[in-house]
């Protein structure tokens, strides 16, 4: 195997991964990298071989890893990539930074990110997926998110560049976000924690939010597929086309589509990759075959199978 560069920070060699992602599954990356600093990040990618993939990962809130694992450098930020600082009506948040307290922090500042509560992982993989609620999107507040390139050069992207897509946005191949600069309208900083507040309360009378999940599985259909337009409207929601395909509470080994909320899988236990996606790609084919509607994927899904 190629000799890496030697980090200030922490490179674990054939690191499982199921302890990093919310659904506690995943085989082994190669490299798991956990950068001291931005430097530190810098200097590693601007002398890792070209031909040796990366794989930025976030809190693991959105992702099934297959049970095979990567073949890659995973690069996760953690402390000096998770400060939040608020000036005026911008914040500026570290990629590693909770959505979550985030949006706490700037409601403290009396700055309107409410929509961010309830939105599970961090600000990099917010704007890496668009992340969205209650009619509000990242790309709405961005202003500026900065990444570290392939080549470990700093560089600052506008929406523009980002090219802002339901779910989805474009990002240099290889580059690793490490932090976001966002905007929001002004507020009462008590009124925005109420709001926050009655959120939550609402996400956990209808969502799965005690047990392992990874969010939506699906996307809400947009027309009759999720293509991300513009112009699509996002009325037919993913749980009742499931519905209506029977598949609430369906299993598969240690995999369920939550009987709470059927567009929610679920790891009951012990649950593997294959299980999971193996139930997913089995509600769409019912979903496909009971109404014609092609149901497109929100977690995302990466690695290899188990070869056994």
């Amino acid at each position: 195997m190629t000799a890496l560069p030697t980090p200030r920070g922490k490179l674990t060699e054939n690191r499982f991964l199921n302890d990093l992602t919310w659904l506690r599954v995943g085989g082994p990356a190669d490299y798991l990298f956990q950068p001291a600093d931005v430097r530190d990040l810098q200097d590693f990618l601007h002398v890792l071989p070209a031909e040796i993939p990366v794989f930025p990962m976030g809190v693991g809130s959105n992702l099934i890893v297959r049970d095979g694992g990567l073949r890659a450098v995973v690069i996760r930020l953690g402390r000096g990539f998770n400060g939040i600082s608020v000036e005026g009506n911008t914040v500026t948040a570290g990629a590693a930074a909770l959505d979550a307290h985030v949006a706490r922090k700037a409601a403290d500042a009396g700055v309107d990110l409410t929509f961010l509560r309830t939105i599970p992982g961090s600000i990099g993989g917010a704007v890496r997926m668009n992340a969205g609620c209650y009619g509000s999107y990242t790309a709405d507040a961005l202003r500026k998110a900065t990444a570290v390139t392939r080549q470990g050069e700093v560089l600052d992207l506008t929406p523009d560049d980002l090219n802002f897509r339901y779910r989805q946005s474009d990002l240099p191949e290889g580059a690793v976000l490490i932090s976001a600069t966002l905007e929001g309208p002004s507020g009462e900083a008590e009124e925005l924690h109420a709001r926050m507040e009655a959120q939550l309360k609402k996400r956990d009378e209808t969502q799965p939010t005690k047990d392992r999940s990874a969010g939506s599985t699906f996307r809400n259909p947009a027309g009759f597929s999720s293509t991300g337009r513009d112009d699509d409207t996002h009325d037919l929601k993913a749980w009742k086309v499931i519905d209506d395909a029977g598949m609430r509470g369906a299993t598969k080994g240690g995999a369920q589509m939550s009987p709470k909320h059927s567009n929610f899988l679920i790891n009951t236990g012990d649950a593997t990759a294959a299980d999971l996606e193996g139930l997913g790609e089995e509600v769409r084919k019912k979903v496909y075959e009971t109404s014609g509607i092609t149901l497109e994927w929100e977690i995302m899904r990466v690695g290899d199978p188990l070869i056994e």
